[in-house]
């Protein structure tokens, strides 16, 4: 904190910090309070130093696709701390409701599709290794070492035989655009015209194309009726222009939302387990439904589903 104070001080900053929040990172954050500035958030990812280089990347990237992101107001990448653009503190959760969610939820989703559109030259690229990989973080971290499972060679074939097939499946949707990868109500916020803000995009990578749209709509941390869902979701392709029937685009959202629920098993499990980050545990139920509603959907993945119920 005093290296901190000593930089905003040599910026000619005076004010108070107050912490507000950190995320599933080791970044933390503080709101500076000064008297020629209404106020401003620093970011502190000193203990993640090479995530500021990506996060001021992104930034421009997504700010020139015109999407809203917070400003870069001053730099200290050798120190690992930037001052951005203070977004206030009403993140989209907040104001979801079975009211709210459809017009809300619609402004999202042209959200993402400014994203979409935005740079992707040089991001690293979801391929079938690394959608694999993001899977087996849920035996390794949920299975072993949460729920303390033995996995006898029979599950554990049937474990990578259904994760394969999930991959070839998102791998036949169309690929190749920007994506957030944590497109969700809790790194969403609203400014005070409900415009929709966009925050922790530094993970960005190459992609599908329903990624950040299952994320959204199919959010680990709330949750609305399916028939709701779906209308969002083929508003989303409608908007797009692509060209798939209903129950194809659908079969890609399904699929996609697989292959990161799944992942976000193990990720909630590793938050608590190696992190000391409890309160995501109560957010693995919900993750655990999704993965079971859409699994037992699909003659190739309800093994896995009848797997996952009896373990949890």
């Amino acid at each position: 904190m005093h290296k901190i104070e000593q930089w905003l001080k040599a910026l000619g900053y005076h004010g108070m910090l107050k912490s507000i929040s950190g995320d599933a990172s080791f970044r933390q954050y503080y709101r500076l309070y000064e008297t020629n500035l209404k106020s401003a958030v620093v970011m502190d990812a000193s203990l993640q130093k090479e995530s500021l280089k990506p996060f001021i990347d992104i930034t421009s990237r997504l700010h020139h696709a015109n999407v809203r992101v917070p400003r870069i107001i001053a730099q200290n990448p050798d120190d690992g701390v930037l001052m951005l653009e203070d977004m206030g503190s009403r993140h989209l959760i907040e104001s979801l409701n079975e009211n709210t969610c459809g017009p809300l939820y619609s402004k999202a989703i042209d959200a993402i599709i400014k994203i979409q559109n935005a740079d992707i030259q040089g991001l690293p690229v979801y391929d079938e290794a690394f959608l694999y990989f993001e899977m087996e973080l849920m035996q390794e971290w949920y299975l072993q070492k949460y729920l303390h499972q033995n996995i006898d060679s029979a599950d554990k074939k049937m474990i990578a035989d259904t994760l394969a097939y999930i991959v070839s499946e998102v791998l036949a949707q169309p690929q190749g655009v920007f994506v957030h990868r944590d497109f969700h109500s809790r790194n969403l916020m609203l400014s005070c015209e409900e415009e929709i803000i966009v925050i922790d995009y530094q993970d960005a990578r190459v992609g599908p194309i329903t990624y950040d749209l299952v994320s959204l709509l199919r959010d680990c941390y709330v949750a609305f009726d399916a028939k709701t869902v779906e209308k969002l979701a083929l508003s989303f392709r409608d908007k797009k222009g692509l060209d798939a029937d209903d129950a194809l685009f659908m079969r890609w959202f399904d699929f996609m939302g697989l292959q990161r629920h799944i992942k976000v098993l193990g990720i909630f499990s590793r938050l608590s387990l190696r992190d000391g980050k409890n309160g995501y545990l109560k957010d693995i139920p919900l993750t655990l439904q999704y993965i079971l509603n859409v699994a037992k959907k699909y003659d190739q993945t309800q093994a896995l589903a009848q797997f996952l119920e009896k373990t949890a």
